[in-house]
């Protein structure tokens, strides 16, 4: 069974970088869509950044030119680089792929703490 497994979260203070990971314990290739949410205390998981099926990216407002997904296919990664955090960015942040069966596989999250 395919696993997704983050990393690279932790805490950081306003206006920096963190680069998450998403590494895929199988092939990259299972799935047809893949994307980075994140859910903080109290509030609904909200998608962050996604590779659609077509290939291409998609971003909501909230992080549109601070966040950007890129992928590596030959070391089966996903990427989250993650600039101008501001202290609403933390959260814990998951990875998320989606099957051509259309199952969706989550990884374990890891936790994004921005300090003001």
């Amino acid at each position: 069974q395919v696993q997704l497994v983050e990393s690279g979260g932790g805490l950081v203070q306003a206006g920096g970088s963190l680069r998450l990971s998403c590494v895929v314990s199988g092939s990259i290739f299972s799935f047809r869509a893949m994307g980075w949410y994140r859910q903080a205390p109290g509030k609904q998981r909200e998608l962050v950044a996604e590779f659609t099926s077509g290939g291409s990216t998609n971003y909501p407002d909230s992080v549109k030119g601070r966040f950007t997904i890129s992928r590596d296919n030959a070391k089966s990664t996903v990427y989250l680089q993650m600039n101008s955090l501001k202290p609403e960015d933390t959260a814990v942040y998951y990875c998320k792929g989606t099957t051509w069966r259309y199952l969706e596989v989550w990884g374990q999250g890891t936790l994004v703490t921005v300090s003001s």
